[in-house]
């Protein structure tokens, strides 16, 4: 089963940025649980992956572990976490993706409470 979590930080910016069209981006984040391999992979950081899901101009960031995407199958995926963490447009892009990479490198996921 593929949960999903959504940083607070994250949610409240979802709500302020986007106000009407805010359901419509959680859908979004909600189709992953039909298909988790969804999204544009960035890279990795000690067996995290680091996806984005786009929305016009912007990108949403989530993390996941790599390895339980990339070897099991969509039925024996069983409790795979996908965390959103961050959010950008396209002219912060790189900026919001290394900043992603320092606090997994420096403190793990636990730095995205």
């Amino acid at each position: 089963m593929v949960k999903i979590e959504i940083v607070e930080s994250l949610y409240e910016e979802i709500e302020q940025t986007f106000k009407q069209e805010a359901d419509t981006i959680f859908d979004l984040i909600e189709t992953l649980e039909e298909n988790p391999t969804k999204g544009k992979l960035l890279g990795t950081v000690g067996g995290i992956v680091i996806k984005e899901l786009k929305y016009d101009g912007f990108r949403i960031y989530f993390i996941t572990e790599g390895f339980k995407l990339k070897f099991f199958g969509k039925e024996d995926l069983t409790d795979l976490l996908l965390k959103f963490v961050r959010m950008s447009d396209k002219k912060h892009q790189q900026k919001t993706i290394n900043e992603i990479r320092y606090i997994l490198a420096k403190i793990g996921t636990s730095g995205f409470e």
